[in-house]
C-alpha cells in the first residue's frame, strides 16, 4: 500500500539545528524535507494519531533529536537522522500543543536530555466525561517531567477547549490565548520550588494568536478585528528576576498606564491595525526590530517595531497560518492554508523554495447549483488533476506524494477572503495525459450576466506545463455544461449541456511536431445531437470509441460519434443518470443514478438490456482498462443498520468500495472507508519509475492498483486482488529519498563519510579454500587470524594438488 495525501499545515513545523532539514507534522507521521530541495528525506512512524508537535531540541549542528506530541497522548523522543524512537511518555490524554521551556533557557548543557526537563502539555482530560455539563472545563494546561516521565501532578489552566501554548524564544516566559483573556506564566527556574506564576491581560475582542518578544518584557496578541495588541513591561509587578513572587497591589492608573484595561499587570499597551480580517500568524523577528503578521488576505506585514512602518510580501495567494524561524537568520518557513510551506529568505522576504503538499479540498458558492467534477486522473503517469481555491488545477503524483505542476485556468488575481465569482466545475484529461478540457462558469450577480466557458489545453511536456489552445464561449448556448470526456485514441471530445443537446469536438489540425516544437492547434465544432429536448446529463466513448453514450435524463442513447447517428436507445430509469462509464475491454456499460431513488446498473451492449443493477448510493465509479472489473465508492446511509453495527470493519465508516467483475453482481472484494462523501476512485497503471522501484524492494509487481481518495484529499493505492489489502490504512508508504539530495549531517557532517564496507565477506580474500585455477597459490595467502586451522588447511591443499576424476552415466 501505499498512503498519502496529508495536510503540511496542521501544526508549525521545525527546523533542524543546521538549517538543512524541516521537519513537518504530516498526519501520524512526522515527514522530513530538505530545505535546499524541497524533497522528502523520511519519516518519523509511531504515533496513531495526528501529531500536533514536534520540538528539535537545540545544540550542536550534528545533533538531531527532537519530541513529538500527538492525539494519541503519548510524547515521543526521537533521532531524526536515523528516524529511531528513543523514547516513549504515555500521557494518556490527547495532546493539543506542547512547549518545553528548558530548551531555551539554556539549562542543556550541551547534553541531550537535561535532569529534570518539564514539558507544559495543552491536554484534554477525556476520563472526566459529563453528560449534563456540556460546557465543562475538560481542556487543561499540564506539566510533564520529560526525565522521569509522568505529570507532575499541576494543573495550570482549566478551559472549554484545548488552546494552543505559545513560548517566548528566550524560554522565560508561556501562555496561551482563552477567549479575550491572555493567561501568561513565568518558566521556574532549574532550582526553584516555587509554583508558577501566572498573570492575565485582558480585551474586549477574542484573541487569535499570541507571540513574545526574544529579549524584552513586551508580548503582542492579535485579535479577530485585525488588531494587534502591544503590551509593554508586562508581568513587572508578579514577576521578578529572583523567580520570587512579587505582588505591589493595585495600580488603577489609566494615565500612566496608557491603553491598560483594569488591574493588568503591564506598563503600556498599543494598538496597530491593517489587517481587515482576524490575525493568523504573529511573531518576532530574531533580533526582535521587527513584528510579522499576517492573515486570511494572504500578505505577509513586517513592522518596525520602533516607529510602526509597514513592509509587505503580497500576493502570496493563501491565507497565513505559521511562521518559523531557524537558527540561520537568513533562512525562516511560512506556513499557508493551502497546504504549501513557503521558504523565505530574511530580511528580504524572498520567496526561494515552495513544498507542496495536495490542496485541501474548498466548497462552493450556495448560488452555483450545478455538478462539480472533484477528480480527473491520469492513470499512465500515476497523477490526479484536482481543483483549487485559486482558479487552479494542481497536478499531484500519488506514487511520489509531491506536486507536480499547477495551471492556471482563469486569469485573474485571486484574493483569499473575497467573493468567488468564479467556478472551475469540470476537468477531463486524455488517455496519455497529453490534453485536457475545463469548463468554468462566471457566477451571476444579482441574477445579471452569467458566463459559462469550455476550454482546451495542450501539454508539451512530462512535466504537465499545459497551454491554452482554444476557447469557447457560451458552447451550449446559455445552458451549463453536465460532462466533458475524452476519445480514446483520437482528439476528439464530447460534452454535454443540460440544455438538451451534446457537442462533439475535434481538432481542426492534427498536432505535428517539426524540429521538436508544438504547432498552433484549435478545436471546433464537428457535431450536434439531441434526444427529444431531454436534459443531456452524462456522456461516455467506448474503450475502442466506435459508440458514444450520453445520457438523456433517465434513458441511455448510443451514437456513432463520427457520422453522429443514434444507434440504440437503452431503458428507463427512475431518477437522472449522473455518470457513465464503458467497463474496459468488455461490452457493458456502467450507469449512475441519483436522488431518491439512486442506482447502479448494468447494461449489456450486445442484448441492448439491463443485466443487473442495486439500489446504492454510488459516489464515484472507475473501470479497469485492461480487463472487465470495475469497483464503485458507495455510500452508507445513515439509517442504515450499517451505521450502527458492532462489526468492527463498519465502524465510524460511512462508505465502502466494492470490486466486481462485470458479468457478477457478487462483489470480488469489499473495503469499508471513512470520508467517503467527496471521495473518488481509480485505477492506476502500475508502470511509474518510482512504484515500479517500490514494487522490487517488497517482491510484488500488481499490474494495476486501485487509488482512493477522501473527502480531506487523503489517499491510498492498493492491489486490489491482493488478500492482504483486505485492511485499508491511510498511512505513509516507505520513505521516498530524495535523488539529488548531498548534504551531510550528523557524524559525516563532522568526521566526513565512512568508507563502504561490504557486509558480505569477500571469499577470495578471507578463505583460502576459494577455488580458482591455480588454488595452491592462493590457499595461504590473507591474515593469519583469518587462517583456517592447521588439520583443514593440509586437507585442503592436499585436495586442490589432486585431480579429479569425473565419472560418467552410460
Amino acid at each position: 500500500m501505499i498512503g498519502g495525501g496529508k495536510s503540511y499545515v496542521s501544526a508549525p513545523p521545525a527546523f533542524s539545528n543546521d538549517a538543512k532539514r524541516l521537519l513537518v507534522c504530516t498526519g501520524t507521521v512526522v515527514s522530513v524535507f530538505s530545505t535546499s530541495t524541497g524533497l522528502q528525506i523520511l519519516s518519523l512512524e509511531a504515533h496513531t494519531a495526528l501529531v500536533t508537535a514536534v520540538i528539535v531540541v537545540p545544540g550542536n549542528k550534528a545533533l538531531s533529536f527532537c519530541w513529538t506530541a500527538s492525539l494519541d497522548g503519548t510524547v515521543r523522543y526521537w533521532d531524526f537522522a536515523a528516524a529511531e524512537l528513543m523514547k516513549t511518555i504515555d500521557i494518556k490524554m490527547p495532546i493539543y500543543s506542547m512547549v518545553i521551556p528548558a530548551f531555551l533557557l539554556g539549562q542543556t548543557d550541551s547534553k541531550v536530555m537535561p535532569a529534570d526537563a518539564f514539558a507544559y502539555l495543552s491536554v484534554e482530560n477525556t476520563t472526566q466525561v459529563q453528560d449534563n455539563a456540556p460546557k465543562a472545563l475538560r481542556a487543561q494546561i499540564r506539566k510533564c517531567n520529560l526525565t522521569e516521565s509522568r505529570l507532575a501532578g499541576v494543573i495550570l489552566a482549566e478551559t472549554r477547549k484545548p488552546e494552543v501554548i505559545s513560548i517566548s524564544p528566550s524560554g522565560k516566559f508561556f501562555g496561551i490565548r482563552n477567549k479575550r483573556k491572555l493567561h501568561i506564566w513565568r518558566a521556574p527556574a532549574k532550582d526553584s520550588k516555587l509554583p508558577v506564576a501566572k498573570i492575565t491581560l485582558h480585551h474586549t475582542r477574542n484573541f487569535t494568536r499570541l507571540a513574545f518578544h526574544p529579549t524584552k518584557s513586551l508580548v503582542a496578541a492579535g485579535d479577530t478585528s485585525g488588531r494587534i495588541l502591544i503590551w509593554r513591561g508586562f508581568g513587572n509587578r508578579t514577576f521578578s528576576d529572583g523567580d520570587k513572587l512579587v505582588n505591589r497591589g493595585s495600580m488603577n492608573d489609566e494615565e500612566g498606564r496608557p491603553g491598560i484595561r483594569g488591574d493588568d499587570d503591564a506598563d503600556a499597551c498599543t494598538t496597530w491595525h491593517w489587517h481587515p480580517t482576524g490575525i493568523n500568524l504573529l511573531r518576532f523577528s530574531s533580533d526582535g526590530a521587527y513584528l510579522y503578521s499576517g492573515g486570511k488576505e494572504g500578505v505577509l506585514v513586517d513592522w518596525q517595531l520602533d516607529t510602526g512602518k509597514k513592509k509587505f510580501l503580497p500576493r502570496i495567494g493563501s491565507p497565513l497560518l505559521y511562521l518559523t524561524d531557524s537558527l540561520d537568520p537568513s533562512l525562516s518557513a511560512i506556513s499557508c492554508a493551502d497546504n504549501q510551506i513557503h521558504l523565505l529568505k530574511m530580511p528580504s522576504m524572498e520567496i526561494t523554495k515552495s513544498i507542496s503538499g495536495i490542496k485541501l479540498p474548498f466548497s462552493s458558492p450556495d448560488v452555483y447549483e450545478g455538478i462539480c467534477s472533484t477528480f480527473a486522473f491520469d492513470d499512465t503517469a500515476g497523477l490526479v488533476a484536482l481543483r483549487t481555491e485559486n482558479y487552479r488545477i494542481q497536478f499531484y503524483s500519488l506514487f511520489d506524494d509531491r506536486e507536480i505542476s499547477e495551471v492556471q485556468v482563469c486569469e485573474r488575481n485571486h484574493q483569499p477572503g473575497d467573493e468567488v465569482s468564479v467556478i472551475v466545475t469540470l476537468v477531463s484529461l486524455s488517455g496519455d495525459g497529453s490534453m485536457m478540457s475545463t469548463v468554468e462558469v462566471n457566477l451571476p450577480e444579482d441574477g445579471i450576466g452569467g458566463l459559462v466557458c469550455l476550454k482546451f489545453w495542450a501539454s508539451d511536456s512530462q512535466n504537465k506545463n499545459f497551454n491554452l489552445s482554444t476557447i469557447v464561449y457560451e458552447p451550449h448556448r446559455d445552458a451549463g455544461v453536465s460532462a466533458l470526456a475524452f476519445h480514446p485514441t483520437r482528439q476528439m471530445v464530447v460534452s454535454s449541456s443540460y440544455g438538451g443537446d451534446f457537442k462533439i469536438w475535434v481538432c481542426s489540425d492534427e498536432i505535428q511536431q517539426k524540429q521538436d516544437t508544438l504547432q498552433h492547434t484549435g478545436w471546433m465544432c464537428h457535431a450536434v445531437g439531441s434526444y427529444k429536448k431531454k436534459p443531456m446529463t452524462a456522456a461516455a466513448f467506448s474503450a475502442d470509441g466506435s459508440v458514444l453514450a450520453v445520457a438523456a435524463e433517465t434513458v441511455i442513447t448510443l451514437w456513432d460519434p463520427v457520422n453522429n447517428m443514434l444507434v440504440a436507445v437503452l431503458g428507463e430509469m427512475q431518477m437522472p443518470i449522473v455518470t457513465l462509464s464503458f467497463a474496459g475491454n468488455s461490452d457493458y456499460l456502467l450507469s449512475i443514478s441519483r436522488g431518491s431513488k439512486p442506482q447502479l446498473s448494468v447494461w449489456s451492449m450486445s442484448k441492448l438490456s439491463e443485466s443487473w443493477s442495486y439500489k446504492l448510493d454510488i459516489e464515484d465509479v472507475t473501470c479497469a482498462k485492461d480487463s472487465s472489473s470495475f469497483a464503485v465508492l458507495a455510500l452508507l446511509p445513515k439509517s442504515s443498520t450499517f451505521m450502527g453495527s458492532n462489526e468492527p470493519i463498519f465502524q465510524g465508516k460511512d462508505g465502502v468500495i466494492l470490486l466486481f467483475n462485470v458479468t457478477d453482481p457478487v462483489p470480488l472484494a469489499m473495503w469499508s472507508v471513512r470520508k467517503a462523501k467527496g471521495g473518488g476512485l481509480a485505477f492506476l497503471k502500475g508502470n511509474s519509475p518510482s512504484f515500479q522501484q517500490q514494487s522490487i524492494a517488497d517482491g510484488k509487481s500488481p499490474q494495476a492498483l486501485l487509488a482512493y481518495i477522501n473527502a480531506d484529499h487523503e489517499y491510498i493505492l492498493f492491489d486490489p486482488y491482493d488478500n492482504d489489502a483486505r485492511e485499508l490504512s491511510m498511512t505513509r508508504g516507505k520513505d521516498r529519498v530524495a535523488i539529488d539530495e548531498t548534504a551531510q549531517y550528523g557524524y559525516a557532517s563532522i568526521y566526513g563519510e565512512l568508507p563502504q564496507f561490504e557486509m558480505k565477506r569477500d571469499q577470495t580474500l578471507l578463505a583460502p579454500y576459494a577455488p580458482s585455477q591455480r588454488p595452491w597459490e592462493t590457499i595461504f595467502s590473507g591474515s593469519s587470524h583469518n587462517l583456517l586451522p592447521l588439520p583443514k588447511l593440509c586437507l585442503e591443499f592436499m585436495e586442490s594438488l589432486l585431480e579429479r576424476r569425473t565419472t560418467t552415466v552410460e
